[in-house]
């Protein structure tokens, strides 16, 4: 037990004491939570103040060396003592307090069966789901959640950073899009990958002050929490997914006016594992990023955050082998429309494959990706918002089409597109029905997201981008409300 790096990387966090392959409690501990467990009768711990001292007790046993917040044993006492109903009160700690301990007390026995357990879950896949830390720049799993990362370096069998060659080369086609006015990302029925609109710490000030997107979702998802534990903060190439998260409650309001509003029956099915089929993304956006957001190089880190939230490495990895079986190359994907001599043939025909005709006359046909009847079609899609827009600052015009790009070349199947009723979006729908209508690819979407760019970071426009891309639309729209 004491040689495992897994349970090393969180000892710090977890103070159970370790030898040899024994995890255990200090004695004066064991006797705290035992008298605990056995209810207020028998332990005298029947109030915040009590229960403050019981608390700080523990954590001097402990040698726990930072202290607890400086009006922690007033806000024990005001909330227990005064706040809630001594019904309540007595409920907490007649029932809930005394199950809170005997957890405790078999917190040590269950992380030792984790361990001896844990690299028989997916270890001959190659994965090691330990609970563990899961630094920046490593990618992996813990069985709770994983970390994303798009290698910085090119990789044969992972997608990597990709460039902006990348972006203005590739023929993909957009996938639908669907825009909803009203309604919510938690509330989609599509089992879509629903996108957490992160702060680079995940969770942001879940356990503080804030009360914005990603904040409520940890409230009314509140397994979600545990992540802040076991994955520090992200860097530009990286996202967080997490699995399973059961929604406990239902709220109203946002912000300061955010107020719980009843308890919420999950009614999602469960996957193999026994987990719920949720799954979240974590994406960090550019925090007040004013004119530079328009800049290429921000346009790039936006854009990658969201492929690297959205991509599916498996799936790349099996389309990506069918190349390799063929002895051709990913490049093949992004043809050079300039180079006439080695210039390769891309095509999406009738059957909703991908041909691929070589310059040896090699004719590989592979299945679209999850933008039509082939591989990748159980893909799920994406059910996002205004990421990185609100108290971030983002363009939401811009981010829009962002994320747009993003899921269509990580071939997610649609986006699910939430505006929560915002005005500057109120063209969103007729915008990227347009955009299908004439069927672009992503190269033609992100060229003309990088011209109009280029020309507002310029000064040589104003317009946001919808207006810019179809004048007659904001026109005809603005006429009808004169």
């Amino acid at each position: 037990m004491e040689s495992r790096d897994d349970l090393k990387s969180i000892l710090a966090y977890l103070p159970v004491l370790v030898r040899s392959t024994n995890l255990f409690w200090p004695s004066k501990v064991v006797e705290a939570l035992k008298e605990m467990a056995q209810g207020p009768d028998h332990s005298r711990v029947n109030s915040g103040e009590v229960l403050f001292v019981a608390i700080r007790d523990m954590r001097s046993s402990l040698s726990l060396l930072q202290p607890l917040a400086p009006f922690a044993s007033e806000g024990y006492a005001l909330f227990f003592d005064e706040l809630i109903s001594r019904a309540e009160a007595a409920e907490w700690f007649g029932e809930v307090l005394p199950a809170l301990a005997n957890l405790l007390l078999q917190l040590p026995a269950l992380l030792e069966s984790h361990y001896q357990n844990a690299d028989d879950i997916l270890g001959k896949y190659g994965f090691k789901t330990g609970l563990r830390l899961l630094g920046s720049q490593e990618a992996g799993m813990v069985f709770l959640s994983e970390r994303k990362v798009l290698p910085q370096d090119r990789h044969p069998l992972f997608t990597s950073y990709p460039e902006a060659d990348f972006w203005s080369k590739s023929v993909l086609p957009l996938c639908t899009f669907e825009v909803h006015s009203v309604g919510f990302i938690e509330d989609q029925s599509t089992d879509a990958l629903e996108v957490d609109f992160a702060n680079k710490y995940i969770g942001g000030g879940a356990l503080h002050r804030g009360c914005l997107q990603e904040e409520i979702r940890f409230m009314i998802n509140p397994e979600l929490i545990a992540g802040m534990l076991f994955l520090p903060s992200m860097a530009d190439n990286e996202a967080i997914e997490v699995v399973g998260a059961e929604r406990f409650c239902d709220y109203k309001g946002y912000a300061s006016s955010f107020r719980f509003a009843g308890d919420h029956a999950d009614k999602r099915h469960f996957d193999s594992f026994g987990r719920r089929v949720t799954r979240i993304v974590a994406i960090d956006a550019l925090c007040s990023p004013g004119m530079k957001q328009y800049a290429l190089k921000y346009l790039l880190r936006e854009t990658i955050k969201a492929f690297c939230g959205f991509i599916d490495q498996s799936t790349y990895c099996q389309y990506k082998g069918l190349f390799q079986v063929k002895g051709l190359h990913e490049a093949h994907l992004y043809p050079d429309e300039n180079d006439q001599t080695s210039r390769n043939h891309l095509e999406l025909n009738e059957a909703s494959s991908t041909t691929v005709e070589t310059n040896q006359g090699a004719s590989v046909s592979l299945p679209a990706l999850g933008n039509s009847e082939g591989e990748g079609k159980d893909l799920p899609g994406i059910a996002t918002g205004n990421w990185g827009c609100g108290a971030f600052g983002g363009d939401p015009e811009l981010k829009a089409i962002i994320q747009w790009l993003a899921a269509s070349q990580a071939s997610r199947p649609f986006v699910l597109y939430y505006t929560f009723g915002i005005d500057a979006l109120q063209n969103l729908d007729q915008i990227t029905q347009w955009i299908l209508s004439h069927e672009w690819t992503v190269r033609d979407l992100w060229n003309m997201m990088v011209e109009y760019s280029s020309q507002r970071l310029n000064g040589r426009t104003n317009l946001g981008f919808f207006a810019w891309l179809l004048p007659s639309l904001t026109s005809h729209n603005l006429s009808n409300t004169n």
